[in-house]
């Protein structure tokens, strides 16, 4: 921010003025609704997200690519010195983390209840998508704001053009090849593309943190494996016992001691609210009552699944590439040719790999916060006073759920916004 220089003369001489000046007071002269409240106010509003990067610029790194050398310099030197050894880390060693089970369920668990509740939410409150882009809002009436990147959005003064959206829009959940054996086999090859399934890469990070699910079955080890420079050799047999298999498979099954009491409450408990009713104003106190508490579950599911999903990923290895969407959860990622984004000429169509966050394994499509569904739409030339939030929080906070203390600065919710009216008074 530019500051605006005042001398000692200027102020000694507001100072004789007879009102109070106030000499730590700081100018801007950018048009900000934050002028005037120095540092502390503006970092309060430094996590409300930023446009969308260009194409062709790569993502950041998670970790820092001086970590990630002098790491795989010290991987090189303990290879040499110890060519033969047994890894004795879990997941490395294609064991599960013990602690990890239990959360994996609960993820799993949690998943399935937010994508219940969404769907029942989305009937009620209106979602709204843009055709040509993947621009999302919350409202009957879709905003002005001209921030679409769809084609010909020149021609349209990159104004949006809305229809009606749904569950999927609110949450995005990208999919992955999923991997029988994650240490044994852990990349899958182009040739491979159509014989090996892609599920939801949280459903993904789920199997192999310890869900075993009988449609995707996968290999689970009793003894760590061996690394002989660099190469992983497993010396367990390979023939498995099927009794053992369905015995394994009937124990995860079976409800956790201490799973989660807001999960214990599945979705689907609640009645259908919407087959009479597709409006929020047209529902009874009763009915109202309902959607608050299926409002609150769907937030606190979404919050369970979020923060299990970072535990998981801190043992866990999930990939995305620099460039594009594309998340693959395991020790590597895929070899398939098919990244189109930017400088995919010079890798012959790979994927550039890096470590992933949580906002790429789960996408949460930040929209523009709204006080009423009914009000008038938002203003390009006020965009500057809106703030945001996750689709999945204001989907909820709309319905009833109490605001989360995380989301109150992004969405700006201690600034007033002027009306559209006033627009040439503060643009």
């Amino acid at each position: 921010m530019r500051a605006i220089v005042i001398s000692s003369e200027i102020i000694s001489h507001l100072k004789r003025l007879p009102h109070r000046f106030n000499a730590t007071l700081s100018f801007s002269s950018e048009t900000s609704p934050l002028v005037a409240f120095g540092d502390d106010r503006e970092s309060t509003y430094s996590d409300v997200p930023k446009p969308c990067r260009r194409k062709s610029e790569r993502k950041p790194y998670v970790t820092p690519m001086k970590v990630l050398i002098e790491r795989a310099k010290k991987e090189r030197e303990a290879r040499k010195a110890q060519p033969c050894r047994v890894l004795e880390e879990p997941p490395d060693n294609g064991l599960l983390v013990p602690e990890l089970v239990e959360v994996a369920h609960r993820v799993y668990l949690a998943r399935n209840s937010l994508v219940s509740g969404l769907s029942q939410l989305v009937r009620i409150i209106p979602v709204l998508r843009c055709e040509l882009c993947n621009e999302v809002h919350i409202g009957y009436v879709g905003h002005e704001i001209r921030t679409c990147t769809g084609p010909r959005s020149g021609s349209r003064s990159a104004m949006h053009v809305w229809r009606r959206g749904g569950a999927r829009d609110v949450v995005f959940f990208p999919k992955c090849f999923h991997l029988y054996d994650r240490v044994g086999k852990p990349r899958v090859g182009h040739d491979e593309r159509f014989s090996v399934p892609r599920i939801p890469a949280i459903v993904e990070l789920c199997i192999q943190a310890g869900v075993d699910l009988a449609k995707y079955p996968t290999k689970r080890r009793t003894k760590p494996v061996y690394c002989i420079e660099g190469r992983i050799v497993d010396f367990e047999s390979v023939a498995e016992d099927i009794e053992n298999k369905i015995k394994l498979s009937s124990e995860n099954i079976k409800a956790l001691p201490n799973a989660s009491p807001v999960l214990a409450r599945h979705v689907e408990n609640y009645p259908n609210l919407v087959m009479n009713n597709s409006n929020l104003d047209w529902l009874s106190e009763e009915e109202r009552n309902k959607v608050r508490d299926l409002s609150s579950h769907t937030l606190e599911a979404w919050f369970e699944m979020i923060s299990g999903a970072k535990k998981m990923m801190e043992k866990y290895s999930v990939h995305t590439c620099g460039y594009c969407p594309e998340v693959q959860v395991g020790p590597k990622g895929h070899k398939l040719r098919m990244c189109k984004a930017s400088k995919h000429q010079s890798r012959n169509g790979l994927h550039a790999w890096q470590e992933a966050t949580i906002d790429d394994l789960v996408g949460p499509n930040y929209v523009w916060h709204v006080d009423d569904l009914n009000g008038s739409p938002l203003n390009n030339n006020l965009k500057r006073y809106y703030g945001k939030a996750p689709a999945v929080v204001e989907l909820c906070v709309h319905g009833g759920a109490h605001i989360p203390n995380l989301y109150k600065s992004m969405m700006r919710l201690d600034v007033v916004s002027p009306d559209r009216d006033e627009v040439d008074l503060v643009a």
